[in-house]
């Protein structure tokens, strides 16, 4: 073995060298008593994602000189990264706040406007400036599953009949306003698309080259109207840097941008992912409680009646050996575990989802757990509910059993039901979060052991439940 593959190894052996720690330096320049100038100097160095990681950390008159030393325009990329970010606007008189929404994207002001009041967002987009206030009603008008609502205005197009030289002019001129420069599209007379040019071919072409010769005429394009579900694929298949969205006129009103396409690939992978847990759509860390109700009752909903259909197949087969009360609890014993196990399932998904959010932790932790526990037993009391009345009234008119006695079964199931569910719910997002804790992956190791437990925990508040309820007084005797 040389010496080169020996070092070569010795490298590999070696382990990952620590990084820098970006966020000490930034609240050390920060908090420094340079002048504003210096620090601004010094912050330029730096990502607005990992200037945007520290902003919670500052103290309020902290942040507002921060925000005064680095202007409008820098601050706006920064908020783009900010999460809670409705938290920092409102420390902000309406006008500044004004300035630095129309600073940003289009996109990225609409995530902003979304997290504010109705009132305070009323007031700041009437302090806009009349084009930005289009650009966002334009990306706004399209459904949330349209691509329209996914796209940028920030995009130079040019006509396709310039020479090179007029055509790097106008890119120069324009690129002041429009930050997404590596492909420009060109346009026909009449405004349509025709096709897209490469910064580094409009560069490097000679000026008497025709800009014809450099135009991509075949370069993709997708429809504003068109659903994220159906080009999804073919906006994967492309490495380019943006994709342009046409109108129904072919118009481009915008465009797709790579790191659109990858915030749109994350959030299909969400949603297949929630939707394999039980859930209509992804969670998110901070949805309100009536919200993730509705993204989980419906498949809840529909397990609970064929949890009823087989329950009521269980039903025809008894035997003369145990009493018929004995057999109704038996005959429903699928139900009670297959909701414990869909609810316990559908909190393991969401908690797999934010467990890799950087952020989550400590308090917010703790909060998740009381959200999914108040989420499993408002969704318990609904399902119990209906258990209840559902049962009840099957037992007494389809299986001819004495009311009292039915709704009696039919009561003991429901609160077993949302006992259940809420147990359920608890361990569906502890579990997963102690396994990261003790450095096992939560996705691989939870769902068996959730699964187990779950049906433990089933069986044992079933039965638990009708011996308290009805064994003890006489009513279920084993003949």
């Amino acid at each position: 073995m040389d010496k080169n593959e020996k070092d070569f190894e010795q490298e590999v052996e070696n382990e990952v060298p620590e990084k820098r720690d970006y966020e000490e330096e930034l609240l050390k320049i920060i908090r420094s008593d340079n002048p504003p100038s210096v620090i601004k100097d010094e912050l330029d160095n730096y990502h607005e994602n990992d200037i945007a990681s520290i902003v919670p950390s500052l103290t309020e008159e902290e942040r507002k000189k921060l925000y005064k030393t680095l202007g409008v325009d820098k601050v706006s990329e920064i908020f783009a990264y900010l999460d809670d970010v409705d938290k920092f606007i409102e420390e902000l008189d309406a006008e500044r706040a004004a300035d630095i929404i129309e600073s940003m994207d289009a996109d990225d002001a609409i995530d902003v406007l979304e997290e504010l009041e109705d009132d305070k967002k009323e007031e700041i987009i009437n302090l806009m400036e009349k084009e930005s206030v289009q650009d966002i009603q334009l990306i706004d008008s399209y459904d949330d599953d349209m691509i329209g609502s996914r796209m940028t205005t920030n995009f130079i197009a040019i006509s396709k009949n310039l020479s090179v030289k007029q055509a790097m002019k106008k890119v120069i001129a324009d690129a002041a306003e429009n930050d997404n420069i590596s492909t420009i599209y060109a346009i026909n007379d009449d405004d349509t698309f025709y096709g897209a040019i490469s910064l580094r071919d409009l560069i490097i072409a000679r000026e008497q080259t025709p800009l014809d010769d450099i135009i991509t005429t075949s370069y993709p394009y997708v429809y504003a109207t068109e659903t994220v579900e159906e080009c999804i694929e073919e906006l994967k298949d492309y490495s380019e840097d943006s994709i342009p969205v046409l109108n129904k006129e072919n118009f481009i009103i915008g465009v797709i941008t790579s790191s659109d396409i990858v915030e749109v690939v994350d959030e299909e992978l969400g949603d297949d992912y929630a939707k394999l847990a039980g859930l209509t759509a992804a969670e998110d860390i901070s949805e309100p409680l009536l919200k993730s109700m509705k993204k989980r009752i419906p498949w809840l909903l529909a397990l609970l009646a064929l949890g009823l259909i087989v329950s009521s197949i269980i039903g025809k087969f008894q035997t003369p050996v145990i009493s018929a009360g004995l057999v109704l609890l038996y005959s429903f014993q699928s139900l009670i575990l297959d909701m414990s196990g869909n609810t316990g399932t559908q909190s393991l998904g969401v908690t797999i989802r934010v467990l890799s959010d950087e952020d989550f932790k400590g308090k917010k932790k703790f909060l998740f757990i009381l959200k999914e526990m108040r989420v499993a037993l408002c969704n318990g009391l609904i399902i119990g509910s209906l258990a209840f009345l559902t049962i009840g009234l099957y037992l007494t008119f389809v299986d001819g059993q004495e009311a009292w006695f039915a709704f009696e079964i039919s009561a003991c199931i429901g609160l077993s039901l949302v006992t259940a569910m809420v147990i359920a719910g608890l361990d569906g997002t502890a579990i997963p979060m102690l396994f990261q804790k003790i450095g096992i992956d939560p996705a691989v190791a939870s769902g068996p052991l959730i699964t187990t437990i779950n049906d433990l925990i089933a069986v044992c508040t079933y039965y638990g439940l009708s011996l308290l309820l009805f064994v003890q007084i006489g009513v279920f005797k084993v003949a």
